[in-house]
């Protein structure tokens, strides 16, 4: 059993922003992030999913949305096992990411940590210990993507508060009550400068039992986004189109008109 989607939140989308603009003359687009998601389903506490296609799918569909130059991934190879938090993170272009809380770097090569967590890449993950920790980051970010790992076993919804000045909490979509050794993905990215984030807090319904693995750890800065059009520019190439269209038409009633 499996769940992958790849949805976008916010007071409007895109297309919904264009119509807005169109009737009321707003250029500036109206606030949504887009998130990525996509689950596998585990099958116990001591058994590691073979392959994890789903969350894979949804951490692809991020990434493409990514300028790949310069946007790095954290798989936490390099650190000592056993290694505590604070634990300093540097992302080429996006600055350094800092994970706060209560946590270690565990290094489980093979089968789980008998709790039905596991590294998705290499041999160490990140155990939250606590199901509740942050990412602090010197730069305002834009894109944040992540797998977890054993999610929602003890009946516990992932949450991520953005902080940046004000604060937004988003509910992770994963399966609760399921098996052990799920694996999952999650991604946000900013659709504009203003809603950029210097910090990310984990929550979870079920803090303290539902205890959860994390890594591949990705950020991005608003550079790093791959640009999509903003209204203005949508409603200059639709007024175009229009144009064009428009002309065409007097064009052929002009020739009807002297044909006649």
């Amino acid at each position: 059993m499996a769940n992958s989607t790849f949805v976008k939140f916010g007071t409007q989308s895109l297309l919904g922003t264009i119509a807005i603009a169109t009737v009321i003359g707003i250029g500036s687009p109206a606030h949504a992030y887009t998130f990525f998601f996509g689950e596998d389903l585990g099958l116990g506490e001591g058994t590691r999913l073979p392959n994890t296609p789903n969350a894979d799918a949804a951490r692809k569909n991020f990434l493409s949305n990514l300028v790949r130059v310069g946007v790095a991934t954290e798989t936490f190879e390099s650190f000592a096992p056993g290694t505590t938090l604070p634990l300093p993170i540097t992302f080429p272009g996006a600055g350094t990411a800092t994970l706060q809380g209560d946590g270690t770097i565990n290094n489980v090569p093979t089968g789980t940590n008998g709790s039905g967590r596991y590294p998705i890449s290499g041999d160490q993950y990140f155990d939250t210990s606590s199901a509740s920790f942050s990412v602090d980051l010197t730069a305002p970010v834009a894109a944040f993507g992540f797998y977890g790992i054993d999610v929602g076993d003890f009946n516990g919804k992932l949450t991520l508060t953005l902080a940046n000045g004000g604060t937004e909490t988003f509910s992770v979509p994963n399966t609760v009550s399921s098996l052990g050794g799920s694996a999952l993905y999650y991604g946000i990215i900013a659709s504009d400068p203003s809603e950029v984030f210097t910090q990310v807090t984990f929550g979870n319904t079920a803090a303290g039992s539902d205890v959860f693995g994390f890594d591949n750890l990705t950020i991005g800065s608003i550079e790093q986004v791959k640009a999509v059009p903003e209204a203005t520019s949508m409603l200059g190439v639709l007024a175009f189109a229009a144009f064009g269209t428009a002309s065409k038409v007097k064009r052929k009633q002009l020739k009807a008109t002297a044909k006649g």
